[in-house]
């Protein structure tokens, strides 16, 4: 796992992030209540195209050791076979017998760990080392420039989005709803490449974007970005702002009923 991933797992106490995520999906359990309900596993579909993923857990009760989910996740064949990498804060003996069915399968304990605040990139006869993006938004960063504003549901999801936004590679556009990744475009040279490239591909994967949200890295040029997410049935964004254009792109949202918010910090990772 990247270390931007467990610093922010270890901040958010949430499941985040890999650089340029193929599926997140975002859920809170107890002892009582799975991590995942028979809905859920829809969630799987997505991975019928990777053959390598890794199970990625986290409980908001300490005691729970995985067992409820394990037993739903692997009754799937799909996964039970493909499924190489499992990473969890404990597991306890049934899980590992599970877990241990299928030959080499990678099982890690994830523990605290004290990360580097710089992070170096080489190039040609030197290195450029610069601060690590700690920063997290919160619905307190949030302002709201359009006539509506997001729902509960959508702040939620809006919140979500700009977490995986900020690890995912730029040009980003990242789509979510139920606090699931449904799609992103990434590491694109236009912002419209990306947006396009993200609803493709949760098209391809009959993913529902009517209700989801839009997660951009930095600004919108151009108002282009926010007709195609209405047109695809996304109804609330949030990017940082500052283009001399923003006032068009809150315009379009305007007229076309989403509702859109400003953070006034832009992550633009590459």
């Amino acid at each position: 796992m990247p270390s931007n991933a467990i610093a922010e797992k270890n901040k958010m106490n949430e499941p985040i992030i890999f650089a340029n995520t193929l599926k997140i999906v975002v859920k809170t359990s107890s002892i009582e209540e799975p991590i995942l309900e028979a809905p859920d596993l829809a969630v799987w579909a997505i991975f019928s195209v990777s053959i390598l993923f890794i199970l990625d857990v986290i409980s908001s009760n300490p005691s729970f050791t995985f067992f409820s989910i394990l037993e739903m996740v692997m009754g799937s064949p799909f996964i039970s076979n493909f499924c190489e990498v499992v990473i969890a804060p404990s597991y306890d003996e049934r899980a590992i017998a599970i877990l241990s069915e299928k030959k080499n399968r990678i099982i890690l304990i994830l523990k605290d760990a004290k990360l580097r605040a710089q992070q170096v990139r080489t190039l040609l006869n030197g290195v450029l080392v610069q601060d690590k993006d700690t920063h997290t938004e919160t619905e307190e960063d949030m302002k709201v420039v359009t006539a509506k504003s997001p729902t509960e549901q959508e702040v939620e999801d809006l919140i979500f989005a700009n977490k995986i936004v900020k690890h995912t590679k730029s040009n980003a556009i990242v789509l979510a709803k139920n606090k699931q990744l449904c799609a992103s475009g990434v590491g694109q040279t236009s912002r419209v490449d990306a947006l396009t490239h993200a609803i493709e591909k949760a098209e391809s994967f009959k993913m529902d974007l009517q209700g989801a949200v839009m997660a951009s890295d930095a600004f919108f040029p151009f108002p282009d970005c926010v007709q195609i997410a209405a047109e695809a049935g996304i109804t609330s964004v949030i990017q940082p702002g500052g283009s001399i254009n923003d006032i068009k792109s809150i315009e379009t949202c305007d007229e076309k009923g989403l509702s859109m918010v400003t953070t006034g910090y832009r992550h633009f990772k590459h």
